[in-house]
């Protein structure tokens, strides 16, 4: 594949990602409940990257180390920040919510520094600054968010990006266990259906899907497109490169925004629009570049 043909890939992985900030919404916004939702979000996954993997003549590993993986990507990866996203989406724009989800290497930054897998650098600081103040003027009270009210589920809304720059910390800690990315996140899915059952089931959470409304075809599509987009990013490193396949990041926030307006008719202040600028900025400035930083 020629340098277009993976600028191609690239388009279609950060807007087909983007809209599933939106239909996310539409599922999360009709009553089901969130727990419900991420087994139903992780049994879709688990049937798209199983016949992936079938498809492609793998096995699924089931030493201690594979099954030790499975589990805390589960939790890191899906069942937190599925969680936070179902409820926090319910409750504030998708727009907002595609913003929100950019920050995830902002937040990887000083965690990588703790854990002396980054270096420090005034560069990545400043970044890091900027992604903040970015964040904070989306949650100035009467300016951004069509409701003050909203400023409240924001922290809620951060702790996905948290759980997502942790899980990578952990990938980069440990490795896969051996095994691809669609293997290894076939295992999590499965182990973490598995695992959120019966929890759902005492909280009172589970429902069955008896129809093919809206809601239930929202959130059918943007678990098969969270499976399908994943494996093509993966695709999409190893072709071009890590550095050139995290640009889905900016493509994921723009087009997130985009869908939001024309499937839900979200409408966007000028506040937000300098704050999605403002974030992203940081979160170039935060990420590693392709030569060691200066």
């Amino acid at each position: 594949m020629g340098r277009w043909g993976m600028v191609a890939v690239l388009l279609t992985i950060g807007i087909g990602w983007g809209s599933t900030q939106a239909l996310g919404k539409i599922a999360a916004s009709t009553g089901y409940p969130p727990l419900g939702l991420v087994f139903w979000q992780l049994v879709v996954c688990t049937a798209v990257l199983g016949a992936m993997t079938l498809v492609r003549g793998k096995g699924l590993p089931l030493t201690a180390r594979a099954v030790q993986f499975y589990v805390v990507v589960a939790v890191l990866g899906t069942i937190v920040p599925g969680l936070t996203f179902y409820i926090s989406v319910a409750r504030l724009p998708a727009g907002i919510m595609s913003i929100i989800i950019s920050t995830v290497p902002m937040i990887a930054f000083p965690i990588g520094l703790i854990l002396g897998a980054e270096q420090f650098s005034l560069r990545r600081l400043f970044g890091l600054a900027l992604g903040l103040t970015g964040v904070l003027i989306i949650a100035l009270p009467d300016a951004s968010l069509p409701d003050p009210a909203m400023a409240a589920f924001l922290p809620l809304a951060l702790i996905g990006p948290l759980f997502y720059a942790l899980e990578g910390s952990y990938v980069a800690r440990v490795g896969t266990a051996g095994m691809d990315a669609v293997q290894a996140m076939f295992g999590a899915s499965m182990v973490g259906a598995i695992m959120i059952a019966p929890v759902m089931w005492v909280m009172g959470q589970g429902f069955v899907i008896t129809k093919l409304g809206a809601p239930e075809l929202a959130l059918i599509g943007s678990s098969a497109l969270h499976a399908v987009l994943y494996a093509s990013f993966v695709y999409l490193a190893a072709r071009a490169g890590a550095v050139f396949a995290t640009q889905t990041g900016y493509i994921v926030t723009a087009s997130g925004m985009i869908w939001a307006s024309v499937i839900l008719g979200e409408r966007f202040s000028p506040l937000v629009m300098l704050a999605a600028a403002v974030l992203l900025g940081g979160i170039a400035l935060v990420r590693p570049k392709s030569t060691t930083d200066t």
